[in-house]
């Protein structure tokens, strides 16, 4: 909300106190939702105008005209190595359109965003980037979940399996050969980046083990007596998390006994009031649904550094802790003078406070409705800003089988393995959640949706009749597995995972058609893998792909 209401102010020649921007509940957005569309400015306008409540609403129609594409560009990478089959160098160019004019994040998506996890997992020394922005007749091109990411991942990991086929390696033995290993941590990338830790093969080996790898021949030769095509592709990824690395948090307690934490970031479907209120029960004692979780709201809460690049839970679980340590240093004077003891002997345990010589041990609710009594209003709020040192990398494997009928042309997903490297997990179910739903992008778009102009600018998909989104019958049961290295940037040992899923599901669907059709003799099929593409280019080749 506060680049909203910056950005209004200027336009409407107002201070910012006369700007109020809410976004109570916002559903699923994943960068196309954090602009300051043209329409947020006329209709504040109109309002200041006609001084009544203006609405206003995009149909779907118009959002698919006017909202921010994503992911419009093509590359051509080179990996080149040494005899042992080790990474000497690489090199990627790239063209990317931006749309019809500059969007707020569109440049640095494909360029300096693009560049954070250019060498992915690997120990590359030398690697080199060109990156041209194109302008064309198209809606503006910027963020889409992972921005900039999954674009990066999908060319490495796509080069990585063409050169285990040239090569005649498993690319299984070839990401491991290339990793970086887990001695060399902290580890400073060609494009100046600093991993703090990872274990990458021994996250690849538990994929390989719960995709059942060994098990792929079986099936493999089973779809083949039923004249299909399965594959099986590898996609190991890893994630630069972004955005501001501080944030702020501010706690209340109301008289009904509840609670308010004021955050600073947005949720869109992540769940964060049930994250974060179940991080505060956890460092303070006070039961979870007595807590609520106030955010968008720019009156309400002075500033914030917003959701986007998965920094949400890293940096907003840092800021609670920060706030705690304010709570319990405001609460142990008061406390002393209550328990007739020195501030140096109280302590909380994280769920009630002690002290030597007194039978007093009231919780964290218990000691603000004393303080109410006493009419120490001043110590029932609490604020705290922190910032984290660096950045988390979360990191894992994707392996995906499709299954392809020649007939057709028509892929199906038929399994999916995900090994994730998310450090601690604060609610294991929402991070599951968050990589199904990252997954199941990366499959729409590996499989299916694409925007389409004619060659007079015309959209030719600007309603779900024409672009394809992924239906339940087109996802199989997506296998998630935990297999933790703490991230060093934060007292938690957490890392991001709100765009994990998308970043490396991509690479990992193309793999796997690309294994499927290998030995028709197509060397290269691009996305989206529709039954049209595929069934042309298996009788018509590779140019045809």
């Amino acid at each position: 909300v506060w680049g909203a209401k910056s950005q209004l102010a200027a336009k409407l020649q107002l201070s910012e106190e006369e700007v109020h921007v809410v976004t109570p509940d916002v559903g699923g957005g994943f960068g196309m939702k954090a602009m300051t569309y043209p329409e947020y400015f006329v209709v504040a306008h109109a309002a200041k105008t006609l001084e009544k409540p203006v609405f206003w609403m995009s149909d779907r129609t118009e959002a698919m005209l006017s909202d921010n594409g994503g992911r419009d560009l093509t590359s051509l990478a080179e990996l080149a190595f040494d005899a042992d089959l080790k990474i000497t160098a690489y090199r990627v160019q790239t063209r990317c359109n931006l749309g019809a004019y500059n969007s707020q994040f569109g440049q640095p998506i494909q360029t300096q965003l693009f560049s954070r996890v250019l060498a992915g997992v690997y120990d590359i020394k030398t690697a080199w980037l060109q990156v041209e922005g194109i302008y064309t007749n198209t809606t503006q091109v910027d963020a889409y979940r992972g921005a900039g990411r999954p674009e990066a991942i999908y060319v490495l990991e796509r080069v990585m399996d063409r050169a285990a086929r040239e090569l005649g390696v498993d690319p299984l033995e070839l990401h491991r050969r290339n990793f970086i290993a887990p001695g060399n941590f902290p580890y400073a990338t060609v494009t100046g980046e600093s991993y703090d830790v990872g274990d990458f093969s021994m996250v690849l080996s538990r994929a390989e083990e719960e995709a059942d790898i060994a098990g792929f021949a079986a099936r493999r030769a089973a779809d083949a007596e039923a004249g299909n095509l399965r594959g099986l592709g590898l996609c190991y990824y890893i994630e630069s998390i972004l955005g501001d690395p501080s944030e702020g948090a501010e706690v209340e307690f109301l008289e009904d006994g509840r609670v308010n934490i004021y955050v600073g970031t947005q949720s869109n479907g992540q769940g964060h009031e049930t994250v974060y209120a179940q991080f505060l029960a956890d460092q303070t004692g006070i039961p979870a649904e007595m807590i609520s979780t106030i955010q968008g709201d720019s009156d309400r809460i002075a500033k914030g550094g917003g959701t986007g690049g998965s920094r949400s839970v890293t940096t907003q679980a840092n800021a609670t802790l920060a706030t705690v340590d304010v709570m319990v240093a405001a609460f142990s004077p008061f406390l002393a003078e209550e328990m007739g003891v020195e501030e140096e002997a109280v302590n909380f345990d994280g769920e009630t406070f002690r002290a030597p010589g007194s039978n007093l041990t009231p919780s964290m609710l218990e000691v603000a409705e004393m303080a109410r009594a006493k009419g120490r209003i001043d110590l029932l709020r609490h604020a705290a800003r922190a910032q984290l040192p660096g950045r988390s990398f979360p990191n894992g494997a994707h392996l995906a089988e499709v299954v392809i009928d020649p007939e057709t042309g028509t892929c199906h997903v038929d399994r999916y393995t995900v090994v994730d490297d998310f450090g601690n997990l604060i609610n294991p179910m929402l991070a599951e959640g968050q990589v199904h739903g990252g997954v199941v992008q990366g499959l729409g778009q590996a499989m299916m949706e694409h925007v389409v102009y004619d060659d007079e600018g015309q959209l030719l998909t600007a309603t779900f009749m024409d672009y394809a989104l992924p239906r339940a019958g087109d996802v199989p049961m997506i296998g998630f597995t935990s297999e933790p290295v703490p991230s060093t940037q934060n007292p938690m040992g957490m890392k991001g995972c709100g765009e994990a899923g998308t970043v490396g599901a991509l690479a990992a669907l193309a793999n796997a058609v690309q294994d499927a059709t290998w030995d028709k003799g197509l060397r290269q099929v691009d996305m989206p893998f529709t039954p049209l593409k595929l069934w042309e280019a298996l009788r018509n080749g590779t140019e045809a792909a």
